[in-house]
């Protein structure tokens, strides 16, 4: 968070900032994933998007499903059903990407994420907040931040910096940033 100027009234006082930016750690997007209920903090996400063209990229892991153009920045595309380990599913009504920034190697990253439905906002405190467990859930533990408890349920928070490593964040970087071919380009190759 960058640092605050004041300016007359206009800028709230620093514990009200510092209540909000508190707030926001306490929030998460939750959405659905192969029927199981997932969470994410806001702070990590810069929008959501509908599905649409997405362009596969040769030699990219198969969690990738490829790049999309947004505003005019290419923005890779993780498929979350394959990086925990299940099977693609296909394009539904209420699929959609969730634009998460995360840290790489170079910095900040605007990478999307395929979801099948976004849920809604949910406030979370962290004394709702259990750790990762042990064994039991389907996907790895090291992407589970912990399971927060709502209503008479769980729901699984994930780690944002461990769903893509290091070394996967280093490759996604090293992805061409010019316009993504698209099927039937001018060179007559599809993708």
């Amino acid at each position: 968070m960058g640092a605050l100027v004041y300016k007359g009234n206009t800028t709230p006082p620093l514990a009200v900032e510092i209540q909000r930016t508190a707030l926001e750690q306490q929030q998460y997007l939750t959405f659905m994933l192969g029927g199981e209920v997932y969470a994410i903090g806001i702070l990590h996400i810069k929008e959501i998007i509908e599905y649409g063209q997405v362009t596969a990229v040769p030699m990219m892991p198969a969690f990738i499903r490829g790049v999309i153009n947004l505003r005019g920045r290419v923005v890779p595309v993780v498929d979350l059903s394959v990086r925990f380990g299940r099977t693609a599913k296909a394009v539904g009504r209420r699929t959609c990407i969730v634009i998460l920034e995360v840290e790489g190697g170079t910095g900040r990253q605007e990478i999307g994420v395929v979801v099948d439905a976004v849920n809604e906002v949910l406030e979370i405190s962290p004394e709702e907040i259990e750790p990762a467990p042990a064994f039991g859930t389907r996907i790895r533990t090291d992407f589970i931040q912990g399971m927060g408890k709502i209503d008479e349920g769980f729901v699984i928070i994930l780690n944002v910096g461990h769903v893509l490593a290091e070394d996967e964040l280093a490759m996604l970087e090293q992805m061409p940033m010019g316009e993504p071919k698209r099927e039937g380009d001018a060179n007559g190759e599809t993708t």
